[in-house]
């Protein structure tokens, strides 16, 4: 170096990428702060050292608050859903991502009011580095407390009459036209579907694929029998189904706990699948490839929506600013269809 000229200060960037680890695993050990492991910090130490790194006191402060845990809030009614495979598989994802960068994952279930408060605790007190928002229904109250919430906050979907600035959604319209494209162009042209709940984007974005496919290809659509993603629901709205258009040769399911429940109904009423009702559903859970017979349905990518919401909140914790994010699906064809 020329004399005179000061030397550059090393970054924190550059102390990460020496050590092997993340920003926001160096910043943690920079200002000791727990959930790292010990050869981590060791590296980072290491890293310190050789690049003669000195911590900028203002991102020292602002770092010394993070708590190591990020959350994944559910809005649901019932505690068992994070048994759900759906939500399980997004768990796995988001956990996955989550280790990678020394992070906790915190499950969190607002399914009463007094869950909801403990939330808008959780955001207003910033017990957690940051959360990340599903099943979110039009006219949530926690999607406002997120709005409000000055910690970074990501969607997983993107909420009814909302448009936020981080989320993480799959083509749910897209995925819905394939699979209904899918049964015209086996020849049915009496498809009917079960949707999701219509106060969820998930359950309007499907209903919207249908109604998108069906009318390009010249067919009326039928009104929707609405279900709310459960087997049970599946199996009511499939008999709905039978006893108002008694003629349907198609159905397009929501979800594949719904489409399983559809079969069940048609077994039930003599109605063979495929020869009779071809059906498709949306997912690509286990239950669809044990279903008799395996259900054909939309692939979506599961685990990675959970390992990215959860990348997109590790960034926004690391002070990055991320763009949203569409998951492609793509259709499976099965015995059903």
């Amino acid at each position: 170096m020329a004399e005179g000229v000061p030397r550059r200060q090393s970054t924190l960037d550059e102390v990460a990428e020496l050590a092997g680890v993340s920003r926001s695993v160096a910043s943690r050990v920079l200002n000791n702060a727990p959930h790292v492991s010990r050869a981590k910090r060791e590296a980072v130490e290491r890293a310190v050292h050789r690049l003669d790194y000195v911590p900028n006191p203002t991102a020292r402060a602002l770092a010394t608050r993070q708590t190591g845990a990020a959350a994944l809030v559910v809005s649901g009614e019932d505690p068992s859903i994070f048994a759900d495979p759906f939500f399980a598989q997004v768990i796995v994802g988001a956990s996955a991502a989550l280790e990678d960068a020394d992070l906790h994952l915190m499950l969190c279930l607002a399914a009463s009011d007094r869950g909801r408060r403990r939330v808008e605790q959780l955001l207003r007190s910033k017990g957690a580095d940051g959360v990340m928002l599903m099943a979110l229904r039009e006219d949530d109250p926690l999607a406002r407390m997120a709005q409000e919430a000055e910690m970074p906050v990501v969607f997983g979907g993107r909420p009814v009459g909302l448009d936020p600035r981080w989320y993480v959604d799959v083509d749910n319209i897209g995925g819905a036209r394939a699979a209904t494209e899918h049964l015209i162009s086996a020849g049915r042209t009496r498809v009917a579907t079960i949707c999701g709940r219509l106060d969820t984007e998930a359950g309007r974005a499907r209903y919207r694929g249908y109604r998108d496919a069906m009318l390009a290809a010249g067919l009326e659509p039928y009104p929707p029998e609405v279900g709310d993603f459960t087997e049970s629901s599946g199996a009511e709205a499939m008999a709905a189904l039978l006893a108002n258009h008694p003629d349907v040769d198609g159905v397009f399911a929501a979800s594949d706990n719904m489409g399983v429940g559809a079969l069940r109904t048609l077994r039930e009423a003599g109605r063979p699948v495929p020869g009779d009702v071809a059906v498709v559903g949306f997912d690509d859970l286990a239950v669809a490839r044990m279903a008799d017979p395996p259900l054909t349905t939309v692939h979506q990518p599961i685990e990675g929506l959970g390992r990215e919401m959860a990348r997109m909140l590790v960034a926004l914790i690391n002070g990055q600013d991320p763009t949203p994010l569409i998951l492609p699906t793509r259709l499976v064809a099965r015995a059903s269809s």
